[in-house]
Formats: structure tokens, sequence, C-alpha cells
């Protein structure tokens, strides 16, 4: 039963109890499929978590870097309305193939909008509900060779090769010449998000950390720096496991390097005036 004075989503008590705990199991499922044809995916189980938590049905979600578009179906199968943004138009193609298997409606269940976040985001409504993965800086382009398609029981033998980046555009996160332009930039997206959405509304940032220039870096600090300059609250993290992914001999055997295997999806709430 839900109690009537939840006024942030559709959840019972017990429900709302177990998506509390500060770190998830990585969950697939079938459709996560074709979302594969990008360099960076959600899992749309993992989304619907959020979106399950931060929103009531008919509420609408925003995802500003929404790549092949997994927050548009988490969001359209718990009949919210999905907004997205991208710079490029072939993932909104792949999305759109996603969400007609779906039966899901563009222009009516959800929306997806080509071009610079920056720009985009002030031509919108205000939104209930802000969940996006934003590029990890360069690190797309940082290729090397390897044996990734060479696999027993998780692990490799060498180290991995470069995936397809995100796009040749100057305005991508991911093709920032500096750390500290990329964080910038995602600043300045945030603060554009900050401002469109509803007071006492929530935001959820999914990154990891990873190196620049060949140095780890704590991403997640910036993040939080970078939100609470927005004017967002931090509220917490919740540590996304994802043990299935393959593990790479990056300083064996000579150093420690870390094998990455969660995300932090990092939460902020927008304060009530």
């Amino acid at each position: 039963m839900i109690d009537g004075r939840n006024k942030l989503n559709d959840l019972t008590g017990k429900e709302w109890l177990k998506l509390t705990k500060s770190f998830w199991l990585s969950e697939k499922c079938v459709d996560d499929k074709d979302a594969f044809k990008h360099p960076a995916p959600f899992l749309i189980k993992d989304i619907m978590k959020l979106i399950s938590f931060f929103t009531k049905k008919g509420m609408t979600v925003l995802d500003p870097f929404c790549g092949s578009g997994t927050t548009l179906i988490a969001a359209n199968n718990l009949n919210r309305i999905g907004i997205g943004i991208d710079l490029n138009s072939k993932y909104k193609q792949l999305a759109r193939s996603r969400l007609n298997k779906e039966h899901f409606i563009e222009n009516k269940n959800y929306y997806y909008k080509v071009g610079d976040a920056n720009k985009v985001i002030g031509t919108l409504n205000n939104v209930d509900y802000v969940i996006t993965s934003p590029p990890y800086h360069n690190i797309l382009k940082n290729k090397g060779g390897g044996l990734r398609s060479e696999s027993k029981k998780g692990f490799r033998t060498g180290s991995r090769i470069g995936v397809e980046y995100y796009s040749d555009s100057s305005n991508d996160l991911g093709n920032k010449k500096s750390y500290s332009d990329f964080l910038y930039s995602f600043q300045e997206i945030m603060s554009k998000c900050f401002n469109i959405l509803k007071q006492g509304k929530y935001a959820s940032i999914i990154i990891s950390d990873f190196t620049v220039n060949k140095k780890e870096v704590c991403v997640q600090k910036d993040v939080v720096e970078c939100m609470l300059v927005c004017g967002f609250s931090f509220v917490g993290t919740t540590v996304l496991l994802q043990d299935n992914k393959p593990l790479y001999p990056f300083g064996y055997p000579y150093a420690y390097k870390i094998n990455h295997m969660h995300q932090n999806i990092i939460n902020f709430r927008k304060p009530n005036k």
C-alpha cells in the first residue's frame, strides 16, 4: 500500500526501503541487446529503478546525453514521459528503432531532440527528474591494442582495444581537450538542467572514476563539486556493481591499476526555496 503522504513516487514502504541500499547489482534484460551498438549504453532495469524511485506515473524525465534511448524506454515502461537530447543523429535512429519495437510513439510517449544540450534545454518546460551519464571526457579515444574479442571466464590476456567515440563535434564533452574543459562544459549543461528542474526534485549522474593523462582521477568528487556550484544539494551515492565486466591486467606485474567494476550513481536534489 502506498502511503498517502508519499509525493515522491508510487512505491510501497517495502519497495522504497529496498531502493535506498547504498549498492545495487546491475541487471540485464533481453531488450538491452540493441543498445550495445552505442559505445556506452545503460541497462534498462537499472534506469527503471531510479525512475521508479524519483518520479510518479505521468511525470517527465530528462536525459541530456540520451544516446541509445535507454532512459526513454525505461521511462515509457513505467508510464512516464521521457525527453532525450543527443548531438549525434545516428543515435536517435538507434533509439527510435528500439522504441518502435516497444510500440512507443515519438512526440507522444517520448521526445528525442538532436542538438547541443546547452541550447536545447532552454527550450524545454519544467521537468520532474534528470538522469544521465555524460561522456567520460576523452577516454573512448584512448585506443589500445589487445585481445578484447577473446575471453575466457571474463578475463583478458591483453589490453582492451579502442571503441567508437561519440562524435566529431567540438561541443561534445568527449572531445574536450582538457579535463577542466570537460568539467566546465558538464557544469554548464547541468546548470541549465537545474533551471528547468522543479523545486524539490532530483537529478542522478551515473559515472565512474577514470584516468586522465594516465593518472587515476576521483571523478565523483569533481562531479559533486560541479553540481553544488549549480545549486544542487548532494544526497548520496549508490554503487552500481557490474561484476560481469572483464578484468584487464593493466599494471601487471609492475604496479597496481584498478579495474572499475562499478558505476557511481550520484544523487542530488534541487532545494525548495
